[in-house]
């Protein structure tokens, strides 16, 4: 076969899978390339929706007022330790991060990005109103402080009992892979449903936990309406509908560690706890990894809870950040301030999918 056959049927493949791939690509460009660069283009306008839909031409170029209306204040100021949970959290995980990288645990790449965004961090946080100060947004910091929360709360807890319900139910028995389905069920459930049912859980009156409560002589707790247990409510809620697919993302990793690594372990005597120490989670650590992230990016977009649980309440306690979007969209029809908000909250999700990214390739370095 002469060189320009070869070259001739290498185009006809390539033009081949181009096709193939022209209506993904289309797909992808139309339904989620295109309405994301139309958000960024709304977020420099002051974009009153009704206005804007009766009067195309009533949109007003602002450019990066939205932004410095979401993120700064009046009177500003600056202090090492004007938060200081947050700051000093700041520090103690640069210091960590430092020994991991010292003793070789972590690669040059995700070391030098975690110390980046720790140390913007640290300077970020220190910024606050002074005397005489305010935000111009008063709601927004505390809406992304409740979402942090959650995301805190959430995403280990999952990761964790996940972890455990795989290691335990990683047999190839037929009640193991009974109690597999069951334990996988929440997952399939609607949001709607699960709010329904947790809803009915955490009843003052008529809900099993208050009975459970009354039964001991307690007074029943009002879950849902008390400042200090409303967001326990949505982490619980959310524990229970999430576990599911992680679990099954954990069983998949653990088909990958050999048999014979647990085989040697039980002729040293080794226990169960010592074997899932020093076994199980060392030769998990790129699947908790990619669990953890996408934990982090799933719950950073949680909407559905605390908007049919608790309405955003009590008191704000558990508004989050794109119900606060949703509103400030279509409740309030200020499309561009919350088209800025939305590109905020994609440059979150992006940063831990690159810091993803970064934990892979280095551990395949």
């Amino acid at each position: 076969m002469s060189e320009s056959q070869a070259a001739r049927i290498r185009s006809g493949d390539a033009l081949t899978a181009y096709l193939l791939l022209l209506p993904f690509l289309l797909t992808y460009v139309v339904f989620l390339v295109f309405p994301f660069l139309k958000g960024v283009w709304i977020s420099f306008y002051d974009w009153d929706l009704l206005k804007v839909a009766f009067n195309p031409d009533a949109k007003e170029f602002v450019g990066f007022e939205n932004y410095v209306r979401m993120f700064w204040g009046k009177g500003m100021e600056w202090s090492a330790l004007g938060r200081p949970l947050v700051q000093l959290g700041a520090i103690v995980a640069l210091i960590g991060v430092f020994f991991a990288w010292r003793m070789k645990k972590i690669s040059n790449q995700l070391f030098a990005g975690t110390v980046i965004a720790l140390v913007l961090g640290y300077f970020f946080f220190g910024w606050a109103p002074g005397e005489g100060g305010r935000w111009y947004n008063r709601r927004f910091w505390p809406v992304v402080g409740n979402t942090l929360l959650f995301v805190a709360l959430t995403v280990p807890a999952v990761t964790a009992v996940s972890l455990v319900l795989a290691a335990t139910l990683n047999r190839e028995t037929r009640a193991m892979a009974v109690f597999r389905t069951i334990f996988f069920l929440s997952q399939v459930l609607s949001v709607t449903v699960v709010t329904l049912i947790w809803q009915i859980m955490f009843s003052p009156r008529q809900g099993m936990l208050a009975n459970i409560t009354t039964a001991f002589g307690g007074t029943p707790i009002a879950w849902l309406t008390d400042q200090g247990f409303a967001m326990a409510a949505i982490v619980i809620t959310t524990l229970w509908w999430s576990i599911g697919i992680a679990m099954i993302l954990f069983l998949a990793g653990l088909q990958n560690i050999s048999k014979e690594i647990y085989e040697a372990a039980h002729l040293d005597n080794a226990g169960p706890i010592a074997t899932f120490w020093y076994i199980t989670i060392p030769n998990m650590k790129r699947t908790i990894t990619l669990v953890l992230v996408l934990q982090i990016i799933f719950h950073f977009q949680i909407f559905g809870q605390p908007h049919l649980m608790t309405g955003g309440g009590p008191n704000d306690q558990t508004q989050v950040l794109v119900r606060y979007i949703y509103q400030t969209a279509f409740r309030d029809s200020d499309l561009g301030r919350a088209s800025a908000m939305a590109v905020f909250l994609f440059i979150i999700m992006a940063g831990f999918s690159a810091l993803q990214f970064f934990i892979s390739r280095g551990d395949e370095e």
